[in-house]
């Protein structure tokens, strides 16, 4: 078995192209007065969540690498450095993407790094850099586990994740409209990724897909963006700041204060760190079936449309 295989970094390879990827949509939109909407207080925040991610990264990488280093000492599979084991992980690992996001979505721990994201209430290209500074803490470095003990050398299961984020880049833009027809059917485009940027009651928790819609169609995720109905971007309940201290770690100091509340019982404290986000033991605030629900009270006719249809 092969321990000493490399990948370049490619994400890193890939920062030339997304400099040059801004400047080009922030000119498009300077000049054609469409397709979104740069503020310079929300942009900056996003480039610094960016630079804040890869320095995460730096720090603490080590600590999933060790992980993925243990477990490939202990798995008899090797499937080698093939184009088609490349192509076989980075499928799968779109996979693994799809379930991360959609617990990340789903489970409130996961969300506290995931909802930074999330924080813009514009979207363009500079919104894709709005990453994490505290995914190690979430502990989701094992649902790519499997990855490895199936037999895929830890550097091509971190290149393959790299080269996931770089797809994504390009689909947070208002710039491009929606694709041709069988583009759409398989691939995660801007079109499909807008909707999962909406705080709507429509476009909640939904297109968690990575690369590959199809991922959300198998799974009943699924939600077309609709003609009729402008996606509004950003958090249910909007930050209302630039700070990228704030837009880290308030999700996090939320749950603390949530878990150390006086007089609830453990399995209350539980449900405020794993829970949905929007979970109250007193019901004095709304996950998304709840936002859903009054929506749909309000709104009968819509049930069964696109989102509504649980």
């Amino acid at each position: 078995m092969t321990d000493s295989i490399s990948y370049p970094d490619a994400t890193q390879l890939a920062v030339p192209f997304f400099i040059a990827a801004i400047l080009i949509e922030f000119l498009w939109i300077a000049i054609k007065k469409r397709g979104g909407r740069y503020e310079t207080r929300d942009a900056v925040t996003s480039l610094i969540m960016g630079a804040g991610s890869v320095a995460e990264g730096i720090v603490l990488g080590f600590i999933a690498w060790g992980f993925f280093m243990l477990l490939w000492q202990i798995t008899p599979l090797d499937m080698g450095t093939s184009i088609w084991a490349l192509l076989i992980c980075f499928v799968l690992d779109d996979l693994r993407y799809y379930w991360v996001h959609r617990f990340g979505h789903r489970i409130r721990w996961v969300w506290a790094s995931h909802v930074n994201h999330h924080s813009s209430q514009h979207y363009n290209l500079t919104t894709a850099l709005r990453q994490t500074w505290t995914g190690t803490f979430t502990f989701m470095m094992v649902v790519k586990a499997p990855l490895v003990l199936l037999g895929f050398h830890p550097a091509l299961v971190l290149f393959c994740g790299g080269l996931n984020l770089i797809y994504q880049f390009w689909i947070h833009t208002e710039a491009i409209d929606k694709l041709p027809r069988w583009f759409e059917a398989v691939m995660n485009t801007p079109s499909h990724h807008r909707v999962h940027h909406g705080r709507n009651p429509r476009y909640l928790d939904c297109n968690y897909a990575g690369v590959f819609i199809i991922w959300d169609k198998m799974f009943g995720t699924f939600v077309p963006e609709q003609d009729d109905e402008r996606v509004d971007y950003g958090l249910v309940h909007n930050l209302g700041t630039f700070n990228p201290l704030r837009v880290a770690f308030h999700e996090w100091l939320g749950i603390w204060r949530d878990v150390t509340q006086p007089g609830l019982t453990w399995r209350q404290r539980l449900a405020y760190a794993f829970a949905p986000p929007g979970y109250s033991h007193d019901g004095s605030r709304e996950t998304s079936e709840g936002i859903k629900a009054r929506y749909l009270a309000r709104h009968p006719e819509q049930k069964g449309t696109p989102g509504f249809e649980g």
